[in-house]
């Protein structure tokens, strides 16, 4: 194994209270909000440390904000509502079903996440950024800008907020937190490791691409999968992800 991870990191006495699978930018993030509340962290990814934050260093950075002093002072005319609409109108959910009970439907999750989402970009997400250190540019651009219309798909007005120090800058400023907290012992990687399937009681089944057929599973309390750009907490919804 490479990067000096033992077979099972939690055979070497490191006990994870959370799993989260993949490194890239959803997976730092995710590892940085578990670290903050003192929480101790298993992340586990196929690739080496080199490739921390996954495809968003190499993005661009752009940035969703929602009615932002970018866009007012651009006299861009932007709310939650129009966001959500928009954004109902590129996701065309269809299978929300009723409540969070057995009778939900395949995009009752989906549907919650987003709305938050919106909510979340039109609110504190600029000012979290910000205390990271990460700002934007002044003007906005319209990237995914669909059809033009409020009703149709894409983003009816723009919102693509720029970064300064695109892809790589976004990255390191989670990068560098949860590696702090890996120094003070509360994050362990384990690279070079493929997850087969979420586990069941907060058993997550890993398995390292040199160690041969064996599956290694860790115990944590929670899991969480974080790939493409989204970080979907697994556990009591196993179909979710």
């Amino acid at each position: 194994m490479s990067e000096g991870v033992s077979e099972n990191a939690v055979d070497a006495g490191f006990v994870p209270d959370a799993i989260v699978v993949g490194a890239g930018l959803a997976g730092l993030v995710a590892t940085y909000e578990a670290t903050r509340a003192g929480k101790r962290v298993l992340v586990l990814d196929r690739e080496n440390r080199a490739n921390l934050g996954g495809q968003a260093h190499w993005s661009l950075g752009g940035l969703f904000f929602v009615d932002s002093p970018e866009q007012r002072r651009m006299g861009i005319k932007d709310s939650p509502e129009l966001a959500w609409q928009d954004w109902q109108g590129s996701a065309a959910f269809d299978r929300i079903g009723e409540g969070d009970g057995p009778d939900r439907g395949e995009d009752h999750w989906g549907s919650r996440w987003a709305r938050a989402y919106v909510d979340f970009a039109a609110g504190e997400k600029r000012d979290y950024l910000r205390a990271l250190g990460l700002k934007s540019l002044t003007f906005v651009g319209w990237a995914e800008r669909g059809d033009g219309s409020a009703s149709g798909h894409g983003n009816s007005v723009p919102r693509f907020h720029l970064t300064w120090g695109t892809g790589p800058e976004v990255v390191r400023v989670f990068r560098e937190p949860v590696e702090a907290a890996e120094a003070a012992g509360l994050v362990r990687f384990a690279f070079r490791h493929q997850v087969d399937e979420p586990g069941r009681r907060g058993r997550c089944v890993r398995r390292g691409p040199r160690l041969g057929p064996r599956a290694v599973r860790p115990a944590a309390r929670g899991e969480v999968l974080a790939r493409g750009r989204r970080a979907l907490r697994a556990c009591g919804h196993p179909r979710s992800w």
